[in-house]
């Protein structure tokens, strides 16, 4: 198995950045962590002797380098993988993080967009039920996202509704394309129109770069390329009209939405200077950015405030790309240490914009909640 989808770089043991070294300060308000993962093992071994599993190390050598894929192999992987598919050190690390309830969402080395129909159903089977399961050991702490197999749109509408009113989970989980096609293509309007009805989230999560070698060195295919393929993704849902047909889609974009709340300015400019970029909607592109839900998974106080004058604190909640080295884990720090915020601001990006987007009791006041 190989992951390089995110990840959390284990510090020495005495660093409060590592998750699970120190207790972190709780402030008392309920807290939700939105952007987390968990591997499911039966969907391993689903997949063992496919060609596409076979092909993998071979990929990753040539898109993230020789020295990315031994880092993993050797340091990265053998720390993530216990917080993974353990339940015990995932309950441990969040009450070190200061986090009260986990979204959990499917580690998206496990899209599997390349599967034919009937391996797609059984790998969206086996990983929706596991997830199910997973929440259901502890239902006051972990709420689960599914995936759905989005490379047979009708097939997939029928697996989130299993997901959502079957096995209760809370929306689902995908990548920022899917082979070749964009998440505007209108082949999806069937699944982001039965999303709109079902009222559920969809958090998209990058699995990889399409930037080929040119981030095959120095990690860059996950700290450029990632942020990067979110950035392309939102583009295409705002420029291609998405969000304009389905004004209810309620999106969550991984790593503070990439680099297209920072520079949002410029596609606004192409917004109002160049008809092909208006052609398909209605709104310039920093207005449909107030209608996304953004992590916090930037790092630095003053990125977040950025980002928090840009979309507004009602669509900020809290991320930490748990479990792997490029998370960002103290989180009740960084609010802290972001500038101009409020009580009742921090109080929803650190629980309630969550809360709301699951259908989870809203806190009133700065009391814990009794779950």
């Amino acid at each position: 198995m190989q992951l390089h989808t995110c990840g959390r770089r284990e510090a020495a043991a005495e660093k409060p950045s590592r998750p699970g070294s120190a207790r972190a300060r709780h402030t008392g308000v309920l807290t939700f962590d939105l952007h987390c993962h968990t591997l499911i093992p039966a969907v391993e071994a689903l997949i063992a002797n496919t060609p596409q599993k076979a092909a993998e190390p071979g990929i990753f050598l040539n898109t993230m380098g020789a020295a990315s894929v031994a880092h993993n192999n050797a340091v990265m992987l053998p720390r993530a993988f216990p917080r993974l598919t353990q339940l015990e050190q995932r309950l441990a690390d969040m009450d070190a993080m200061g986090v009260d309830v986990q979204v959990v969402s499917p580690s998206p080395t496990q899209y599997c967009y390349w599967a034919e129909a009937e391996l797609a159903q059984q790998i969206v089977g086996v990983q929706n039920e596991a997830m199910a399961e997973l929440c259901a050991r502890e239902p006051s702490r972990l709420v689960g996202l599914g995936t759905v197999s989005l490379q047979h749109p009708e097939l997939a509408c029928e697996q989130l509704r299993t997901a959502v009113r079957k096995l209760g989970l809370r929306g689902i989980q995908i990548s920022t394309s899917v082979g070749a096609r964009e998440l505007s293509d209108p082949c999806f309007h069937p699944v982001w129109r039965l999303l709109e009805e079902l009222g559920v989230l969809v958090f998209i999560h990058p699995f990889g770069s399409s930037l080929g070698p040119r981030t095959n060195a120095y990690y860059l295919v996950n700290t450029i390329g990632q942020p990067l393929e979110t950035t392309i993704a939102l583009s295409h849902l705002i420029f291609g009209g998405v969000l304009d047909h389905f004004p209810g889609l309620k999106i969550v974009a991984a790593h503070g939405g990439g680099y297209l709340p920072t520079y949002v300015g410029r596609s606004d400019q192409a917004y109002r200077v160049r008809p092909e970029a208006a052609a398909h909607t209605a709104r310039a592109p920093s207005e449909h950015l107030k209608r996304i839900w953004f992590d916090t998974v930037v790092y630095d106080p003053l990125a977040l405030r950025h980002l928090i004058d840009r979309v507004g604190a009602s669509q900020v909640v809290i991320g930490t790309d748990y479990p792997f080295d490029m998370g960002c884990y103290q989180v009740h720090e960084l609010l802290q240490n972001t500038p101009g915020l409020s009580d009742a601001e921090r109080a929803a990006i650190l629980g309630n914009n969550a809360a709301a987007l699951i259908g989870w009791p809203i806190q009133k006041s700065t009391e814990q909640l009794t779950l």
